[in-house]
């Protein structure tokens, strides 16, 4: 009875440890039956994912920038860079994405906006432009802005740029906007600001970016 109870209580100490690790991949796509996980799921080391007949799963690690996707019966075991699969088909390849994905979060002050303006504006020629906390490869965002209000961008290293849109709470899961739905897009090499509620985060969009529904790996911005 003593060893259950310590067997027990070590299990849920693992799942309490899982549940508190950073999240290291996205899933972008889910097809067919599939147990485990979601569109837009983030999830951490350890995370099993089950697919049935005729399904498949789309796995980016925002770390390694590593893309699977799996497809066929099997089991998925979710790494720190890669998946480990049994069974199931796997077709990995690399895609651009910024390692700094893991931990780029919204600021709640102006500070590193302030910081990278001051920068630009010292650069005369417009060439060694600063180092931005994030860079996107794509230029259509799918921003993480939970709930209702104004998500802005602003264009910081040339005036003028400013985008506007109001977040109703309808965005998908409450919380996902896409903004490969609109007929706008961001400018490639262009330095933003990202604003929503008080969270505000500062990235720049790589110069060989394109608009559209391009790997969200890649152009994910995280308000929260």
């Amino acid at each position: 009875m003593k060893a259950a109870i310590v067997v027990l209580f070590g299990l849920l100490g693992l799942a309490g440890s899982a549940s508190a690790q950073t999240p290291v991949a996205v899933v972008e796509e889910v097809q067919g039956k599939v147990t485990g996980a979601e569109f837009m799921d983030y999830v951490v080391p350890g995370k099993t994912i089950k697919l049935g007949p005729d399904s498949s799963v789309v796995l980016s690690y925002m770390k390694s920038c590593r893309r699977e996707t799996i497809t066929g019966v099997g089991t998925v075991i979710v790494g720190t860079d890669e998946s480990m699969v049994h069974l199931a088909e796997v077709d990995a390849s690399k895609t651009p994405c910024d390692s700094a994905q893991v931990h780029a979060t919204a600021r709640a002050t102006s500070d590193v906006a302030a910081t990278v303006v001051r920068s630009l504006e010292s650069k005369k020629d417009g060439k060694n432009a600063p180092p931005s906390p994030l860079t996107l490869y794509g230029a259509s965002p799918l921003v993480e802005a939970k709930g209702r209000g104004t998500l802005v961008f602003e264009r910081l290293d040339q005036k003028g740029e400013r985008q506007q849109i109001e977040l109703t709470g309808r965005q998908w899961k409450g919380k996902f906007y896409d903004h490969a739905g609109t007929n706008k897009s961001l400018a490639p090499g262009g330095t933003y600001a990202a604003t929503f509620a008080s969270r505000r985060i500062v990235f720049r969009v790589d110069p060989q970016a394109k608009p559209g529904p391009t790997p969200i790996v890649g152009r994910l911005l995280r308000m929260e």
